[in-house]
């Protein structure tokens, strides 16, 4: 099993549960699981052609995954994979 960390902003969609315990061997099979057993969670996630959404990154062992093999990167045995929605903004 995998860890997938939930942030804050789409917690209401699990539950209130901050960490979950998925199978799956790629990042793309662990997300659409989520999505299974969380409904809206992947419409979230996921934009109409089922790729990440722009302002949604996933990290993999602190490694973005759009830099590694996007929805395909292999997923180990207890490797982390953190939810991260983009922050904009900056100083003035």
């Amino acid at each position: 099993m995998s860890t997938v960390r939930v942030p804050t902003q789409l917690r209401s969609l699990t539950a209130g549960v901050a960490e979950l315990e998925i199978h799956g061997s790629t990042v793309g099979e662990i997300l659409r699981k989520i999505d299974s057993d969380y409904p809206g969670l992947g419409e979230r996630i996921f934009d109409e052609n089922g790729v990440l959404r722009r302002f949604v990154n996933v990290f993999l062992a602190e490694e973005d995954v759009r830099f590694l093999e996007g929805l395909d990167t292999p997923v180990k045995e207890n490797q982390v994979l953190s939810i991260v929605p983009a922050v904009a903004g900056g100083a003035n």
